[in-house]
């Protein structure tokens, strides 16, 4: 699940709206809204995020931080480390091959590094 997956999923569950009640009120498929909330999807266009902050009257910096999510929630990422040193690169492959078994007391610690709140 990605950030973004997860929060609209807090939001729904406080409204009480089912899944396929938003997706059909948002006029996208339901399989879709699950696989964005599950991180089985990219993240969404832009309009989206703005409709769904519609749906839910978010406004302010509660829009902007779910923005702010869409824009973290990408499932797949690449990481661009040409021009880098070879010790950015090790990390970042190390990163790639070990983040599944990571603890989550370590990623809160490498978030927290990183300058990223940790929930």
């Amino acid at each position: 699940m990605t950030p973004l997956g997860q929060r609209i999923r807090q939001l729904r569950r406080r409204q009480g709206v089912t899944l396929k009640r938003m997706a059909a009120d948002l006029q996208i498929s339901a399989a879709y809204l699950s696989a964005l909330e599950h991180g089985h999807r990219g993240r969404p266009s832009p309009i989206l995020v703005d409709q769904i902050c519609s749906y839910f009257h978010i406004i302010w910096d509660e829009a902007d931080e779910l923005r702010r999510l869409a824009r973290l929630s990408h499932p797949r990422i690449t990481i661009d480390t040409s021009g880098l040193s070879p010790r950015h690169t090790l990390l970042a492959n190390r990163l790639a091959e070990t983040i599944r078994d990571l603890p989550e007391d370590k990623v809160n610690r490498m978030l927290r590094e990183v300058g990223e709140a940790a929930d």
